[in-house]
């Protein structure tokens, strides 16, 4: 306001004048307000009642510091303080800034129009009347430039606010939270549950430029251990995710009920510390239950495939590839010859071999724990 104080002094009207003009501020006040009532469509139901006094008030108020300053009087502070007041509350009341100018464009147009009849009827010279006009719609230039700045700041802390709340929202389901908190953290966020969500895992970098493409609601964190981002994506079509994703070094998650999300990050996790390099974890479920228990799972290969450690390394490596096939492709010679590129006379030699090593090979119990032993080819 500075400027505008500083040039308002410059016409040092005098106290008769500035007693004309201020006889004339409750009928302009009146002007102002039936005229955005009027013509800014945001304020048609907002400035009746209890409301429209109030704006009617702030408007002689602003007016009258004004006319304190072109008459030399007053400091300045409180009109901005006031409209930049008026615009950290349009936010709160759901009004646009461009609403807010557009009220301020037809205030400014109708204020002059008062103002301007009581200068013109206090004989004011026409050189200090289009003084009067310049330095008037400067200082409402400032009003307004106070109110955007006000407008401003209350969206960016409101922004600021609900990013924090979605992010800590974000975390509650990470944590696995209880359903009556992760309710109250979604409330707080004005973040409407969805069905599903699908946890996605990504380098840290690569974790906002991913966001932008997907569905506007999606939770995302993007400083978790490991330089590692995740998005949590609600009610996803996964052949879409995927496309979306392409090109990404991404980690898909199953959809799990949105309070469960914490299981679909679970498992995402587990299939990126794999040295198979996973892209969508329901390709891969053998691979993942396989290597649930790590201990475990070495415990049933030392035990299931101890007779083939009694064999020279290749030896029993070869063979290990053929028991695998052949349970793959459940016993059919050919099919396992053309699986190991061998001929099928090869197979039918080393499958003699192992049912001398497993003389119970066909029995339903060792057939599963070899299935399993030899689920995943070994590097």
């Amino acid at each position: 306001m500075t400027h505008a104080i500083r040039r308002a002094t410059e016409l040092a009207l005098d106290e008769t004048t500035v007693t004309a003009l201020r006889a004339a501020l409750k009928t302009t006040a009146d002007e102002v307000v039936e005229a955005i009532i009027d013509e800014v469509p945001s304020y048609a139901n907002a400035l009746s009642g209890r409301m429209g006094g109030t704006i009617r008030r702030a408007v002689r108020t602003a007016l009258g510091h004004y006319l304190d300053l072109a008459g030399g009087i007053g400091g300045g502070g409180d009109a901005g303080d006031a409209a930049y007041e008026l615009g950290r509350g349009e936010v709160r009341d759901g009004r646009s800034m461009d609403a807010l100018l557009s009220a301020y464009r037809v205030g400014a147009r109708v204020a002059w129009r008062g103002l301007a009849a009581g200068a013109v009827s206090a004989g004011l010279p026409a050189a200090t009347v289009a003084k009067f006009a310049e330095l008037t719609f400067a200082y409402i230039d400032e009003l307004s430039a106070a109110s955007a700045a006000g407008h401003a700041d209350e969206l960016a802390a409101r922004g600021l606010a609900h990013e924090r709340h979605l992010e800590q929202l974000a975390r509650e389901l990470l944590a696995n939270a209880g359903t009556e908190v992760l309710l109250a953290a979604a409330q707080r966020a004005g973040w409407t549950p969805p069905g599903s969500l699908t946890a996605v895992l990504l380098p840290a970098a690569q974790t906002r430029p991913a966001y932008r493409l997907l569905d506007p609601s999606t939770l995302v964190l993007d400083d978790l251990p490991d330089a590692t981002g995740v998005l949590l994506v609600p009610d996803a079509d996964r052949s879409h995710l995927l496309r979306q994703l392409a090109g990404r070094t991404a980690v898909v998650g199953p959809a799990r009920p949105w309070v469960r999300a914490s299981a679909s990050y679970a498992r995402a996790v587990r299939a990126r510390s794999l040295p198979t390099d996973i892209r969508d974890t329901e390709e891969h479920l053998a691979e993942l239950v396989l290597s649930a228990d790590v201990d475990a799972y070495a415990d049933l290969r030392t035990r299931a495939l101890a007779p083939l450690r009694t064999l020279p390394a290749g030896t029993a490596r070869k063979l290990e590839e053929t028991l695998r096939a052949w349970l793959l492709h459940h016993g059919r010679r050919d099919d396992v010859a053309a699986a190991l590129f061998v001929h099928p006379q090869t197979v039918r030699y080393r499958m003699g071999q192992l049912r001398d090593l497993f003389p119970d090979l066909t029995s339903p119990q060792r057939i599963l724990e070899l299935t399993l032993a030899v689920g995943l080819p070994r590097s």
